[in-house]
């Protein structure tokens, strides 16, 4: 089994899949509407895109801007609609007003995945508490990974708690993959590898153009050489 990090690319559509796979990408993430940070894609997008490649694919559940679950009825029927569509890898993540987990939420929505496995997004570089929030998630069923800067800005800020929580691995609430993705460049890969993460998660990295623009099969192959090479 190759032991080569794990490259995560947002796609937004076929195109976007394809482009990212051809590149050398892991996996995909796949949402809606940037301008709200990434939403719930629609089931006939998920279709689409996995009728495109055959990587993995984490859909997106959330559907609104901020990490309240809002209507949290029809959150829930979107992520069973989407696993009788196939999917069965997610990403989500609820806070409640002060910052704190929305644990009943994140309940009610991983009960619907059926054990699929799932990322906690960056919610958790919003939290009052990162350490209570993970050890709160401790134990959900299919929780592997969290998608994190490290700080609510970027990862150039967020760079000392990545480290941290890197060499933290092993604990309870710290046995989750990190997969760091948020202002996340090519230069900060080798220290984070050397501080044994190895998942990288990349959206705008991906579109030479920005967001208006496609991803990029090239520019996703420069970051599968970088990585590569470091490792």
């Amino acid at each position: 089994m190759s032991k080569r990090a794990v490259l995560e690319v947002i796609a937004l559509d076929a195109e976007d899949a394809t482009a990212a796979q051809a590149g050398g990408a892991d996996r995909l993430e796949l949402v809606t509407d940037m301008a709200a940070d990434g939403l719930t894609p629609s089931t006939a997008a998920f279709r689409a895109i996995r009728a495109a490649v055959d990587i993995p694919l984490r859909v997106m559940l959330r559907l609104g801007d901020g990490f309240a679950a809002a209507d949290l009825d029809r959150l829930v029927a979107r992520a069973r609609e989407l696993r009788g569509a196939g999917a069965d890898q997610f990403v989500l993540g609820f806070l409640d007003p002060h910052g704190g987990l929305d644990l009943y939420a994140v309940e009610r929505v991983v009960a619907a995945l059926d054990g699929c496995s799932w990322t906690f997004h960056r919610a958790i570089d919003h939290a009052a508490d990162r350490d209570a929030l993970r050890k709160q998630l401790d134990g959900l069923p299919g929780l592997d990974t969290y998608l994190t800067a490290g700080s609510a800005t970027d990862v150039d800020d967020g760079l000392p708690t990545l480290l941290t929580e890197a060499a933290r691995g092993g604990e309870p609430g710290y046995q989750q993959r990190i997969l760091v993705g948020g202002g996340l460049r090519l230069d900060h890969v080798p220290r984070l590898l050397a501080a044994g993460i190895d998942a990288f998660h990349i959206g705008g990295a991906a579109r030479p153009r920005g967001w208006s623009g496609p991803v990029s099969a090239e520019a996703v192959a420069e970051w599968r050489r970088a990585v590569d090479a470091a490792v």
